[in-house]
């Protein structure tokens, strides 16, 4: 009726997985778990830090770009007075 390699199988695999928590939960298995936290950690900070640099310089980026294309705006917008005065002059002076 059973399978004698199954019900090893079985067993090995409840005698290892006993193992392995204990293991697992051993003082040195806790110390490496504390370190691998701690280095993580220290990544996320130094990573938060590049991404704040990156979004400050984007921001500046951002508003010299915003200043160049309302500079340029406003020099065209200055162009097209200048055009319309001088088409305006001519027809005053004919109208003289």
């Amino acid at each position: 009726m059973f399978d004698t390699k199954k019900l090893a199988l079985f067993l090995g695999g409840v005698v290892f997985g006993s193992a392995g928590f204990k293991v697992l939960s051993s003082k040195d298995a806790k110390k490496v778990y504390t370190q691998t936290t701690a280095a993580v950690l220290r990544m996320k900070d130094c990573t938060m830090q590049t991404v704040n640099k990156v979004q400050e310089e984007a921001g500046d980026i951002l508003a010299d770009a915003k200043a160049i294309n309302e500079s340029r705006a406003a020099e065209a917008a200055q162009e097209v007075i200048e055009d319309t005065a001088e088409e305006e002059q001519p027809a005053e002076q004919t109208a003289q």
